[in-house]
């Protein structure tokens, strides 16, 4: 664009020179590598060859190890520039070294990289604003072309400071100008503080404009802050600006991405052509000394590195507040909106937490780009529904939150959403959603306190039924934490040995003789309490602790019964449960197989006993688990057939030898009519060729009625109760001792 204006072009950002430079000719540039990897240092000297930055070579050191790099840095000085790998020794190595590098060593101009191979190591903010980091890279993106800019920006950032080392006041002014500005929050804010820090400068009164682009990389402009005379025009395109000269002058500085300095303005560019771009624009009628100038071109790169930092800041603080797939607000920005409309005291507010039910299956068999198509479709229906001004943000995966008015985002009208089925690829497709529904009626609490008590009745919701809803009350709430708190310490019990087994012995109901033991896990607490198994046990199974919980029973029950055979008091098997996710385990079979080993014990003394949950699993994966198990002469019996979801085809196809008869079944053998379960379930066993027992043998006339059905083993307390080692190896010997076989039954079990 031409202009009649002839502004004077007093200075231009610099650029590198072609020229070679003879090496020595001026004293180089001293760069300190620290990196643990002897490649990188190997490949960053190659990438930089030769090159000559503003007349001066480079000459490289090299440091090996954070510790490596302090004794270096502590008989080292004038350093323009270390690149610094964040991960060495440790995962904080890199960046404890720079707190050294400020304050031990005292290097306040020395210009710091970072760059790392793993990018989940990026520096807070916090860091970056304390230490004066002057960029963050990846290695992989470090190419020799980029490489060579980050030398030449790094290295004329730091000519930049030390040559205004003379000017205390103006080096102040910049310094304390950077640091504000990477504190402010938002372009607005920014531009503010520039036009101030500019006008302290100088020493004239701030009165100008500033504009920037309205977005990143487009060719729109607006005002973003101004003052004096220009003040009407804050928010306003460029193109609103009414004196033409200005307007024709700041568009020529974007342009030609430069500064102009005239005799009564001033017209300051700093930003990036691939980035946000920004300029300034103060009238001035000051008389600059060439030291001025200096100190206004310094402070134009620094302005630019502060906008380019506070760029990335803001992508930060977008992706950090933003989903990447849904582009919605994420679980932190929804406990921050919860916590500002509590300051704010908005009345009548709810949070609704809604988990896509089935989900997973989705994924699995339509593909996880399906998977997201149906989440988008599902996150504009919800927010079609509810309409405006309700926040609805994705805390997970499947799982999305609502925030508003309590009235707006009922269960019945969020539910109400699923009525309809979403368009997928112009396919219908049913969903329904479980939801856990908290009204915020104590402004004391946090946002995160709110959400967890949604994640509490959206948990309880799952457990009740598939496309429910619950709401929060106090009851959950206590619930849900003694549970939570059941887990905690259950795991410190299981960490400290708390844990123990115990042995309820097996006979067979016709001879009386003994001939197994089923291990059973039990918890004692420091104070001696015992936990019933019915408490931590499904604890222990819904958090996945089950899974060393059952090895450790595993191994434990493995090596007691060699003890026994070793004192020749062991009966023909030890019976082990197996939970659902021990099962499920891709080792598990190993496991089994090196537990054995370890004890010791040879593979036919030892019986697992498997749910009907595990045994519905799939008929595949169990059948070849078993078929291995039993390959290996380990026996299967399936505990407490009957209880749950029973199929007589799958018993036919396992591999089992064992089924049993749960005491549910047993009690009810005294009642008139109500023996048939337990007598089906032992024909069943004759049926399939599998030995029955039953378990909850509490009286003589039970042993009797499960004889009376073909039943063939059993145990409760009528025969004995559990016992520690030390009260079941006395036990065995006068169990064996007595003569009297069947008839003095209940005294043996007793005593």
């Amino acid at each position: 664009m031409k202009s009649d204006l002839t502004p004077e072009p007093v200075f231009e950002f610099a650029q590198e020179s072609g020229t070679d430079v003879a090496k020595g000719a001026r004293e180089p540039w001293r760069v300190l590598l620290v990196d643990d990897d002897a490649d990188v240092h190997r490949a960053t000297v190659f990438a930089i060859g030769d090159q000559v930055f503003s007349g001066r070579s480079i000459e490289f050191l090299h440091a090996y190890s954070a510790q490596e790099a302090r004794t270096l840095l502590l008989r080292e000085s004038n350093l323009a520039f270390i690149l610094l790998d964040v991960v060495m020794e440790s995962d904080q190595a890199g960046l404890d070294l720079v707190d050294f590098i400020r304050k031990d060593a005292g290097l306040t101009h020395t210009r710091i990289v970072l760059r790392t191979g793993q990018p989940g190591y990026a520096p807070e903010l916090e860091t970056i604003l304390r230490y004066d980091i002057n960029d963050y890279k990846s290695k992989s993106e470090l190419t020799q072309i980029k490489l060579l800019t980050l030398f030449a920006t790094t290295l004329r950032s730091y000519q930049q400071l030390c040559a205004i080392e003379a000017n205390k006041q103006g080096l102040s002014l910049i310094v304390r100008a950077s640091g504000s500005f990477m504190q402010m929050q938002g372009l607005n804010d920014f531009a503010v503080g520039v036009m101030t820090q500019l006008a302290a400068l100088i020493g004239t009164s701030p009165e100008g404009v500033v504009c920037a682009q309205t977005r990143r990389n487009s060719e729109q402009y607006s005002v973003l802050a101004a003052a004096g005379r220009y003040a009407e025009h804050i928010s306003q395109p460029l193109e609103s600006l009414t004196q033409p000269l200005m307007r024709e002058r700041i568009t020529l500085a974007f342009q030609n991405c430069r500064s102009y300095l005239g005799t009564d303005y001033m017209v300051l560019y700093f930003g990036q052509k691939s980035g946000i771009d920004m300029a300034v624009y103060i009238d001035t009628a000051c008389t600059l000394q060439p030291v001025d100038v200096e100190l206004i071109d310094v402070f134009c790169a620094n302005l630019g590195a502060c906008l380019h930092n506070q760029s990335l800041i803001d992508q930060l603080r977008l992706q950090a507040f933003t989903d990447g797939l849904l582009h919605l607000p994420n679980r932190a920005r929804l406990i921050a909106e919860i916590e500002g409309q509590l300051a704010r005291r908005t009345p009548d507010l709810a949070v609704c937490l809604m988990d896509v039910d089935d989900f997973s299956s989705v994924n699995e068999l339509m593909g996880h780009r399906y998977g997201d198509q149906l989440l988008r479709a599902l996150a504009q229906r919800i927010q079609h529904m509810v309409g405006e001004g309700m926040m609805l943000a994705r805390v997970a995966g499947n799982t999305f939150g609502l925030l508003g008015n309590r009235q707006r985002i009922s269960p019945d009208i969020v539910h109400a959403c699923n009525t309809q089925p979403l368009l997928i690829n112009d396919r219908p497709h049913r969903v329904t959603v479980t939801s856990g529904y908290v009204e915020l009626d104590d402004p004391l609490r946090t946002g995160d306190d709110y959400l967890k008590n949604a994640t509490i009745a959206l948990k309880q919701a799952k457990k009740q039924a598939r496309g429910q809803y619950v709401v929060y009350t106090s009851d959950i709430g206590t619930e849900a934490r003694n549970r939570a708190q059941l887990l905690a310490d259950l795991h410190h019990g299981f960490a400290h040995q708390h844990l123990f087994m115990m042995y309820q012995p097996q006979i067979d109901l016709a001879s009386g003789a003994l001939i197994g033991l089923e291990a059973l896990m039990r918890w004692r607490k420091p104070d001696g309490a015992l936990v019933p198994p019915d408490r931590f046990i499904p604890v222990a199974e819904q958090s996945g602790l089950i899974v060393p919980m059952g090895l450790w029973a595993l191994q434990t029950a493995c090596r007691d019964m060699v003890e026994l055979i070793r004192q020749d008091l062991a009966p023909l098997r030890m019976a082990v449960n197996v939970s659902l996710e021990q099962f499920k385990s891709p080792d598990f079979f190993e496991s089994v197989v090196a537990a054995l080993a370890s004890a010791g014990l040879p593979s036919n003394r030892l019986e697992l006993e498997i749910t009907e949950s595990v045994a519905m699993l799939g008929s595949t994966h169990v059948t070849q688990q078993l078929s291995r198990l039993r390959a290996e002469q380990i026996a299967v019996s399936i505990d407490d057939f009957g209880t749950g979801y029973s199929s007589l085809s799958y018993l036919e196809r396992l591999p089992l030898d064992r089924m049993k008869i749960d005491k549910a079944f047993v009690r009810q053998l005294g009642e008139s009519g109500s023996a048939r379960i337990a007598e089906m379930i032992a024909e069943l066993g004759e049926t399939l060729g599998l030995r029955v027992l039953a378990e909850g043998i509490e009286d003589r006339a039970s042993w009797d009625a499960l004889q009376a059905i073909g039943c063939h083993e059993g145990q409760g307390f009528f025969i004995a109760k559990p016992m520690e080692m030390a009260q079941l190896l006395p036990w065995i010997r006068t169990y064996r001792a007595n003569a009297n076989g069947t008839a003095d039954i209940g005294s043996k079990g007793h005593g």
